[in-house]
């Protein structure tokens, strides 16, 4: 057995029970969470109705991530996805980083949807305190992930459908305002009379693209699912497929209407409401706002429901490849790899002291901690298919699945993460993003080196005692 073959052995023992149906879903339903129910009205707030122009920047670079992912994916399926492509494509090291900067950087994604769940719940229960909220959720989806792949697929699944369900209706009730020629609204004035459709430049829109990255992150998991998936290349073909066609539509006519609806100034005013219930509200419609304050709260948690599922597989990849103790490679006879979902649970903690300690930051603080982990590994995704392209090539292997526009696609996605991790330095909210970052990268490189000077010892005793036998 050589190749890739053995870290795909290394990581068997997982069970297969993810159907295509749902493997669809959950692509899709991964990319709509709390970054585009309320993390749009961060974006907004620096953009403006220009915030479209943002996310569709955005959505170019996650759509070539979509592309690269699913060349590698279609080639390769494991649980340990990327990771493992960087370990075998690139260098062990490489491996290493991508899969500790992912784990974290999901564990702290986890932290910032049960942040906003809390945060909608005060919808409804204004005096109930949020330390309520993120335990009571949290229990429920841990019991959900510690169960078995195929009850955390069901509930995705249902969970994702509701949320597809709840956009689609509230872009027909949107379109409708519109095409009704309600009097209270004014597109043009909306759209341009509060400083233009770009009241803060290009700088501001720039910075919705940061923003907009945190939003479609969670795409790449289906990459993660595959190695779980019953037809994993059948599974992300239609995946794909399916995510460049929804992204378009559930993103950019979303938040398209939203600030043709709403002046981009009262959306950004109305507390930590999500601009979807903004609209709603200003437009009449009766209970439409409690009933999307349910839909976004659904949303949260299908969010916080897939990044427990990929960062317990993501640790159990670290774990299988001798880079995190053995026993979060266990699995039970479920299939599922307990240990590492109660370590991959640490986020929700971390999320629940910083709301505790600054509860009207917390979201853009558990953003700004999470944000370096999604750039790195997105950009190493990129520079690892840079690899498997040229090692493809080099054997001659054909690709089952080509993403259409080689290199030029894979180095604009890269060159467009690049260019964003820097920006974040500039940024004030963002600011921690490289203070966080850099140190946590410098302590991965330092563990791995004395892990390889331990290993490299441990070979040299072990060669010596051979040769004493």
């Amino acid at each position: 057995m050589d190749g890739f073959d053995k870290i795909q052995s290394r990581e068997a023992g997982l069970h297969k029970k993810l159907t295509a149906r749902q493997m669809s879903m959950i692509a899709i339903g991964g990319a709509i969470g709390t970054g585009l129910f309320l993390g749009s009205k961060f974006a907004i707030g620096f953009a403006g109705p220009g915030v479209v122009v943002s996310y569709v920047i955005g959505g170019l670079i996650a759509l070539l991530l979509m592309g690269c992912l699913a060349e590698m994916t279609v080639a390769h399926s494991t649980s340990g996805s990327f990771g493992a492509y960087a370990e075998h494509y690139v260098s062990p090291m490489a491996g290493f980083l991508v899969r500790y900067c992912y784990w974290s950087s999901i564990v702290l994604a986890v932290g910032t949807e049960v942040t906003a769940v809390a945060e909608y719940m005060k919808f409804w229960f204004p005096d109930v305190a949020a330390w309520i909220w993120i335990v009571g959720f949290s229990a429920v989806l841990i019991g959900v992930n510690a169960y078995s792949v195929k009850a955390f697929g069901s509930v995705e699944y249902w969970f994702s459908a509701t949320k597809v369900f709840a956009i689609v209706a509230f872009i027909i009730l949107a379109a409708g305002v519109l095409v009704g020629g309600r009097e209270t609204v004014s597109v043009a004035e909306n759209l341009t009379g509060q400083g233009g459709f770009m009241p803060n430049g290009w700088g501001g829109v720039w910075t919705g693209v940061i923003i907009s990255i945190f939003s479609y992150f969670s795409i790449e998991m289906i990459a993660v699912a595959a190695g779980e998936a019953e037809h994993p290349e059948q599974a992300v073909r239609q995946a794909f497929k399916a995510t460049v066609a929804r992204l378009v539509i559930f993103y950019l006519l979303s938040l398209s209407l939203i600030v043709m609806l709403v002046p981009w100034k009262t959306l950004v005013a109305d507390g930590t409401t999500s601009p979807f219930v903004t609209v709603m509200q200003a437009v009449g419609i009766p209970y439409a706002d409690s009933i999307l304050n349910f839909i976004v709260i659904i949303a949260a948690l299908s969010a916080m429901n897939s990044m427990l599922y990929i960062s317990t597989r993501m640790l159990f990849s670290l774990s299988r490849a001798g880079d995190a103790p053995a026993g979060l490679g266990r699995i039970r006879r479920n299939g599922v790899p307990l240990n590492a979902l109660a370590v991959s649970a640490s986020g929700i903690a971390v999320a629940a002291c910083v709301y505790v300690s600054d509860p009207g930051t917390a979201f853009p603080i558990m953003i700004a901690l999470s944000m370096f982990g999604v750039l790195f590994t997105w950009g190493m995704i990129f520079f690892t298919h840079l690899f498997f392209r040229r090692r493809m090539a080099g054997q001659g292997t054909p690709l089952r699945f080509r993403m259409p526009g080689f290199p030029v696609g894979t180095l604009l996605g890269l060159t467009g993460i690049v260019a964003i991790l820097l920006t974040t330095w500039f940024i004030d909210i963002f600011h921690a993003t490289l203070v966080f970052g850099v140190p946590f990268l410098l302590m991965l490189l330092a563990v791995y080196g004395v892990r390889q000077l331990r290993r490299g010892d441990a070979g040299d005793a072990g060669t010596q005692a051979n040769r004493a036998g």
